[in-house]
């Protein structure tokens, strides 16, 4: 059963990606002209952290909230820290909330993308930068960007 579980992961990113469905966001590119700044409009964006199962490690975002203008990036930053004296690798997996938001909301650069190995009691920084799309409908004034980090599988753990 575990090993199907772990396989389903990948199914279920490439299935979310293509349904844009569970909150699931997109990378893009970062394009440093911030023409497309929307100068008059302000989104609450809220940060949230989670740790499934038995995963014995802390997580909190630096800031619990940052008002953002669509169409510029922002650097939002989350501490982890392992609580054992073993090394760990964990996968992150972002949810953004309402769900429509998600279609609007682009990462550059994302802990995410890639497994996070921490050492024996290490603390890390771990950066997301962002950019809510200037096209968010304007009933959406506020966002929840959350994460929740879950045992990957490592020889050594």
């Amino acid at each position: 059963m575990f090993g199907f579980g772990y396989a389903m992961v990948p199914l279920y990113d490439v299935f979310c990606d293509i349904t844009g469905i569970n909150g699931k966001t997109s990378r893009v590119v970062e394009n440093k002209n911030q023409s497309n700044v929307v100068s008059d409009r302000w989104v609450k964006v809220k940060f949230d952290a989670n740790i499934n199962g038995n995963l014995p490690w802390r997580l909190k975002p630096q800031v619990r909230n940052m008002k953002v203008q669509p169409g510029q990036f922002y650097e939002a930053t989350y501490i982890v820290e392992n609580m054992l004296d073993v090394d760990i690798v964990g996968q992150a997996i972002p949810s953004v909330s309402p769900q429509i938001a998600s279609l609007y909301f682009k990462k550059s650069e994302c802990f995410c993308f890639v497994n996070q190995l921490l050492k024996g009691y290490e603390t890390k920084e771990m950066v997301v930068r962002f950019e809510v799309d200037k096209d968010l409908p304007d009933d959406v004034s506020s966002l929840t960007l959350s994460y929740t980090f879950f045992r990957a599988k490592s020889g050594n753990s």
